[in-house]
């Protein structure tokens, strides 16, 4: 299994914390990680993507040109990473923020309604987290519950009462790819 993947989308929308949250989800289960973040010359608000490489073996490189997955957040994002995505790769979209569709053909595409999810969880705060959890359940490239561990060494002590939120919206990221498979 190799997977590699690029996370993009405006600074602040937790593009970053899905990269990191994925990689040590692979070091706790044992796989071989890499992760690279790019920013933007602003912070917030700016761009952002990050590269995510998860490997049963070996990692040769953590560089990549074609991604064989993508998760975009923003509109900018999808003009900027649909076409290096590989033929069959799989795209994940915010349609909250994205209105534009994508337009290749050759591709497996998802959009998730990101931000209306997470404010039905009653923190708009966690649309990327619903977008992980979609991300996991059609790759199963790491489990809900390894992000969970993750979050509890990431997240500091007076923030773990977000755990349970944030596994809230995993699992409704996991529900929805679950009924559109259906």
């Amino acid at each position: 299994m190799l997977e590699e993947l690029i996370i993009a989308g405006f600074g602040g929308q937790g593009v970053m914390s899905m990269g990191q949250l994925l990689t040590y989800a692979g070091m706790i289960e044992d796989k071989h990680v890499a992760y690279i973040p790019s920013y933007g010359p602003e912070m917030r608000g700016g761009t952002a993507n990050c590269s995510v490489t998860i490997s049963d073996r070996e990692i040769s490189s953590p560089v990549f040109t074609e991604p064989s997955s993508v998760i975009i957040m923003n509109q900018p994002s999808l003009a900027k990473f649909e076409p290096m995505l590989k033929p069959g790769g799989l795209m994940l979209i915010n349609s909250s923020l994205v209105s534009q569709k994508a337009t290749r053909q050759d591709i497996r595409v998802l959009e998730i309604p990101g931000n209306e999810m997470a404010e039905k969880l009653g923190n708009g705060k966690v649309a990327n987290i619903v977008l992980l959890g979609a991300y996991i359940e059609m790759t199963k490239v790491v489990t809900i519950d390894s992000i969970i561990e993750s979050l509890k060494k990431v997240l500091p002590e007076r923030r773990h009462n977000l755990i349970p939120l944030n596994r809230q919206a995993l699992e409704l990221g996991a529900e929805i790819v679950q009924k559109t498979t259906e």
